[in-house]
């Protein structure tokens, strides 16, 4: 069981990982102006994914993110479910907590992709 919850939490942490990116670069290339780095690399980030709308924004930022949220989220249900030592010792399950924290992660940007999207 551990095992599974190892490749889940690995899995998710690379699913999830072109939307931090995104998200990520979005922040830095606002942080200073863009003819300096990394705020120029953020730039060309942010331009790549605005230039692929299939690939960037459905792909990226909302299937995989929508695939870390719903496998996220029934793991952490079934491991509440049958484990009385994780609603004891949390702090022992790390690849759980790496899961919560990847499907938390994952609702975040797909709140913040609807609302960009709903306001566009």
């Amino acid at each position: 069981m551990h095992n599974t919850k190892r490749m889940i939490a690995a899995t998710e942490v690379l699913l999830i990982f072109p939307a931090v990116l995104f998200m990520a670069a979005l922040f830095v290339r606002n942080v200073q102006p863009q003819q300096y780095e990394p705020a120029h690399t953020a730039q060309k980030i942010v331009m790549w994914y605005a230039s692929r709308p299939p690939v960037g924004l459905w792909v990226f930022l909302i299937s995989l993110p929508l695939a870390v949220l719903i496998t996220g989220s029934a793991t952490l249900v079934r491991s509440w479910n049958e484990g009385a030592q994780l609603r004891r010792e949390i702090r022992a399950h790390l690849a759980t907590l790496c899961v919560a924290v990847a499907t938390v992660t994952a609702g975040a940007v797909l709140a913040i992709v609807a609302l960009h999207m709903l306001t566009d």
